[in-house]
């Protein structure tokens, strides 16, 4: 991909190449866990729109109204969705829609659009698992995995997150300490493709 030398103004620097490998990881995550919400609702498209919005943000399209209009109608998509699970899996859709729309503002609040759609995955992968704790910890530790040191060194420029009082704001806290401690060396770098395969760096 061509490197892109426009940045997003505000608090600090923050370029389109970056704000692409945050798409990039938040809709990994999202595409994980799509077939959640597909099986309990297969003639709603709008998760899935949204998910095709951030690809084509990551690879290198320009962010447009495009990315705008189907985070907000994923989420509208989870407000219907039958059962957590569903509605969880939608609203990781909407927010990888949206994770193109990071903005480069010192707040804390700014870090879900980094981390929120993995931690909603950690849980959803939890409740498939009847709430066994241990199961978002391995895909907490699987998103760790997935950060690469750019990702890592965007996130570092945000205040830490407050744990928040749902089980999804926690895992976030939890993978936004698991980051910030050290960066993933390139070698065990994940990186997810188009497709939903993944391919060592």
């Amino acid at each position: 991909m061509a490197s892109d030398p426009h940045s997003v103004p505000g608090d600090f620097p923050l370029s389109m190449d970056e704000l692409r490998v945050v798409a990039r990881y938040a809709v990994a995550a999202a595409h994980d866990v799509l077939p959640a919400f597909e099986r309990a609702v297969p003639d709603d498209p709008r998760p899935r729109a949204a998910i095709d919005a951030a690809w084509c943000f990551v690879h290198g399209a320009r962010r447009t109204r495009r990315q705008r209009v189907a985070s907000v109608a994923a989420h509208r998509a989870a407000r219907a969705a039958p059962g957590d699970i569903a509605r969880l899996a939608a609203r990781a859709a909407g927010d990888a829609a949206s994770a193109a729309y990071l903005h480069p503002l010192a707040r804390a609040s700014q870090v879900a659009h980094i981390l929120r759609a993995a931690a909603t995955a950690a849980h959803i992968a939890e409740l498939q698992a009847g709430g066994d704790p241990a199961i978002a910890d391995a895909f907490l530790e699987r998103s760790r995995r997935r950060a690469t040191p750019v990702l890592i060194d965007v996130l570092r420029r945000y205040p830490s997150p407050a744990g928040g009082s749902g089980r999804v704001a926690h895992l976030m806290a939890t993978l936004d300490r698991l980051l910030r401690r050290a960066p993933v060396p390139a070698s065990v770098v994940v990186l997810p493709q188009h497709d939903g395969t993944e391919a060592m760096a």
